[in-house]
């Protein structure tokens, strides 16, 4: 008798459903797995014989045929120890029950626990769309699980309790969606940074329109520090951006134990010995990168020259296309990737070019060579060029609150609500993502603003991307004051944050 239990598996973020077959026949006592598996799957052979003994069930002495279909598909990680020890119960009728609108997932440890497992939302959410209304999964992962409502998400601690649960001796309670959804971790406040009030204004501009944003200046100027900081005054993710969210973290095996949704927005921060493959993706089995796992979120890469120049360029098209597709032989992988980008860099390798008080100890050609590192098409996709001074002595020993981020961030949320109901139906929610057709109709300047930016634009020598980058910042200001139109005002601090582009890389 051919035995059949239903599970599911992950190739990127897609989900896909699996048929755990299983055969019994005559012949010498052998134990195949087949259908495309990976090396954990092969080695759940000897969890399931060693769980089945230790939990009082026989291990059926024949040739055993085991197929995950589709086969076509390779199958990776240890999510199939359950559904096979399931599967090889029914087709030696040591378990009868219907399970044929059922999704089994977990891995088994050698006495029949159900360990946590990656990808559970994911799978989740392809389950309910294949019409499944039962999903059981270890019970780690249950509060993942149950925030997709149309199934019925059971929590299962070990192999007894499940098949008590399956043949009605004591029935498991479905799991409950948390309403206490999860930080990532706890968020810094504004209110810790003395003085640079002009970094505040830059950051919050860049917080309400998600613009990336690049920061120049000397050592211990604070620019790591306001940085980290910068998550606390984002906007709140909608519901779609918490379950983005969670199941890139979820896939990539970073969600917490026992987590539901994540709706504090990720801050990602690499060394800059990371390698390409880091930043985008990758693997066999693709797996996000930093920019995926920044979906939503802030990408932060301090001491910018100092990355490799292939993870620099790898940045460029994610930034324009909100995706990066990973190929490999087995298919390709799509991960989303709208993050901002946040960097920092010091204006030479001393540290101390243009400070008021230090001397620079660097050559112009160091210099030129050291800023040179990074790329002009890179430069020019950054929104906001922010140079950051020094913060002065009577500054840091100030008693004068600062402004905390609670209330930067209300105003935050206000100018983001006026961007959404502007997109609304458009597929974008904030300035930053403004495509160049529609540039025009949404960031109208008044005929003296117009004119302030034809003249910018003639004498620093902006590029078509630089001239669309200044618009959508200056919309942003505008949106924060409140204003229906680009005015001289918006247009004129849009305009200063684009230092860079006249101060270091013209020619």
């Amino acid at each position: 008798m051919v035995a059949k239990i239903y599970s599911m598996g992950t190739y990127g973020l897609e989900a896909f459903p699996v048929e755990v077959e299983t055969d019994l026949s005559s012949g010498l006592p052998v134990f195949e797995v087949v259908g495309l598996p990976g090396t954990a799957v092969k080695e759940s052979r000897d969890r399931v014989r060693a769980a089945m003994k230790n939990c009082g069930f026989d291990f059926p002495v024949s040739r055993i045929t085991m197929n995950l279909a589709p086969a076509d598909k390779r199958k990776e990680g240890p999510i199939y120890d359950l559904p096979l020890l399931l599967s090889l119960l029914k087709s030696s009728d040591q378990l009868r029950c219907p399970t044929d609108d059922a999704i089994f997932l977990g891995e088994l440890s050698l006495s029949g626990e159900v360990r946590r497992i990656k990808g559970v939302l994911a799978m989740a959410a392809k389950a309910a769309e294949s019409g499944f209304r039962r999903l059981f999964v270890p019970a780690a992962n249950a509060k993942e699980g149950a925030v997709i409502k149309e199934l019925a998400v059971y929590p299962v601690e070990n192999l007894m309790q499940l098949l008590n649960h399956l043949t009605g001796k004591k029935p498991i309670a479905p799991a409950k969606p948390c309403p206490q959804q999860e930080e990532l971790d706890p968020l810094l406040d504004f209110a810790d940074v003395m003085g640079q009030s002009g970094v505040k204004r830059a950051l919050e501009i860049a917080a309400s329109g998600g613009h990336s944003v690049i920061m120049l200046g000397s050592p211990g100027s604070g620019k790591s520090m306001l940085a980290k900081r910068l998550p606390s005054i984002l906007p709140e993710m909608t519901f779609h951006e918490a379950l983005e969210t969670t199941m890139i973290h979820s896939v990539a095996g970073l969600l917490p134990s026992g987590a539901s949704l994540l709706t504090s927005r990720p801050f990602r921060s690499p060394h800059h010995t990371i390698s390409s493959a880091g930043l985008s993706g990758g693997g066999t089995s693709p797996k996000p990168g930093e920019i995926s796992l920044a979906h939503n979120g802030v990408l932060f890469l301090d001491e910018l020259p100092e990355f490799s120049r292939t993870a620099m360029e790898v940045l460029r098209q994610p930034m324009e296309d909100g995706l990066v597709t990973i190929s490999r032989v087995g298919g390709n992988a799509t991960f989303p990737c709208k993050f901002m980008l946040v960097a920092a860099m010091n204006p030479c390798p001393c540290g101390y070019f243009g400070h008021p008080s230090r001397p620079c100890t660097c050559s112009p050609h160091t210099v030129e060579r050291y800023l040179s590192r990074i790329s002009g098409p890179l430069l020019d996709r950054m929104d906001l060029h922010i140079e950051v001074l020094p913060v002065e002595f009577h500054q840091l020993s100030s008693k004068k609150k600062e402004e905390s981020s609670k209330i930067i961030r209300q105003r935050v949320n206000a100018a983001r609500k006026l961007q959404i109901e502007r997109y609304a139906g458009r597929g974008y929610v904030c300035n930053g993502d403004i495509p160049a057709s529609q540039l025009q109709e949404i960031c109208k300047t008044t005929p003296k603003a117009e004119q302030l930016l034809s003249q910018a634009f003639e004498k620093f020598g902006f590029s078509a991307r630089s001239y669309s980058r200044v618009l959508k910042v200056a919309r942003t200001i505008a949106d924060l004051a409140g204003s229906d139109s680009v005015d001289v005002p918006h247009v004129a601090e849009a305009v200063q944050y684009r230092s860079l582009d006249r101060k270091f890389w013209q020619r």
